[in-house]
């Protein structure tokens, strides 16, 4: 499977991960053979990157944390939670914690695979896939620190719903903050909305409301500084700051590669983020997400196909030369080499390639 910006898609392609509505019902399957009507429909969606099938990558499997029947759960009962959030209904969190239950008994069976944030954005589902992921990030964090189970149920569906304040109405109590920033006004409203459900602890709701919290104090609500911030607070501010990195549908104004979201993370270690979370934080995340088309310092270029935990700059990447003068493309026309990164210290990635 590889990772590619969808001006390279052509007809015929086959769609390698599945991609979802906002109310986890599949747009379009893996495996579907794409046509131009598919790819027109997807660049309506404001899709701008696709995982399609190589041929030359069929014995690559890509390691996931969790399931696609457990995502695809998450953001409809995620979707569901919204709507009630939207119309002013009560919300049922029974689904939210089913979910959270398999999010989590997944992410501890597989806590030795590195994150690779494969799941297709588009301006339908952009904010059901952001939460989800932030989730994600923010449980194997939770993991590697060994929280206990209960708490890694905490930190789970605090995590999913920590931007459930963008989507509330306005009443009484939230009114008084439509003069603050939409990120302290949301964060107070998440906050007032999560605290008041008896099903859930009220730590899960402080993560609503801290995750735009810095460090240094200069966050908001509250200008909290370190020590006054929840650590499921600075777990969350990081995961939720690198998703919106690498996200075309976020506020930021440019989107970044995994890479380059990882350095703007480190950048902002002990200003914005906790300086030991941010070091938990960089040993779950894949840099050079597996599908990732790049460049060596050989001059050769490859897609990377593993990952090597504990070493998340140094993937595993495929080489294939293209054919030669003369010769139809075919199979035998390639040559395919693997290189290990952790093990060619003289090797550089030197760019990727959109």
């Amino acid at each position: 499977m590889k990772y590619v910006s969808l001006e390279q898609v052509e007809p015929g392609d086959i769609l390698g991960r599945s991609i979802y509505t906002s109310d986890g019902l599949t747009l379009l399957q893996t495996d579907v053979q794409l046509t131009v009507g598919m790819i027109n429909k997807l660049r309506r969606y404001g899709v701008t990157m696709i995982s399609i099938k190589d041929p030359h990558l069929q014995d690559v499997k890509t390691e996931e944390v969790l399931t696609e029947t457990t995502r695809k759960d998450a953001i409809r009962n995620l979707s569901g939670a919204i709507q009630c959030v939207q119309a002013g209904k009560e919300v049922d969190v029974r689904g939210l914690q089913k979910s959270v239950n398999h999010i989590v008994d997944e992410t501890l069976r597989n806590r030795r695979v590195l994150l690779n944030l494969g799941e297709i954005r588009t301006n339908d589902n952009a904010l059901y896939i952001h939460s989800l992921n932030v989730c994600m990030m923010a449980t194997v964090m939770g993991v590697g620190l060994g929280y206990s189970v209960n708490q890694l149920k905490e930190l789970a569906i605090g995590s999913l719903l920590h931007d459930i304040g963008k989507v509330a109405r306005d009443e009484g109590e939230t009114s008084i903050y439509k003069q603050d920033s939409l990120e302290s006004h949301h964060t107070w409203t998440g906050f007032n909305l999560l605290r008041k459900k008896h099903e859930m602890s009220i730590v899960s709701a402080h993560i609503a409301l801290q995750h735009h919290e810095w460090v240094d104090g200069s966050g908001v609500p509250r200008g909290l500084t370190g020590g006054e911030i929840h650590d499921f607070g600075k777990i969350v501010a990081i995961c939720n700051a690198y998703d919106n990195f690498i996200s075309p549908f976020s506020t930021e104004e440019e989107t970044l590669q995994p890479y380059e979201a990882c350095e703007r993370i480190m950048g902002l270690a002990e200003k914005r983020f906790d300086h030991a979370m941010v070091v938990h934080f960089l040993r779950t995340i894949a840099m050079y997400p597996t599908g990732t088309s790049l460049r060596l310092s050989t001059g050769e270029v490859g897609v990377v196909i593993d990952q090597n935990r504990g070493l998340p700059s140094r993937p595993v990447v495929r080489i294939i030369r293209k054919e030669r003068a003369g010769h139809h493309r075919t199979g035998e026309d390639h040559e395919i080499r693997d290189v290990d990164l952790s093990e060619e210290p003289t090797i550089f990635i030197t760019g990727i390639l959109e």
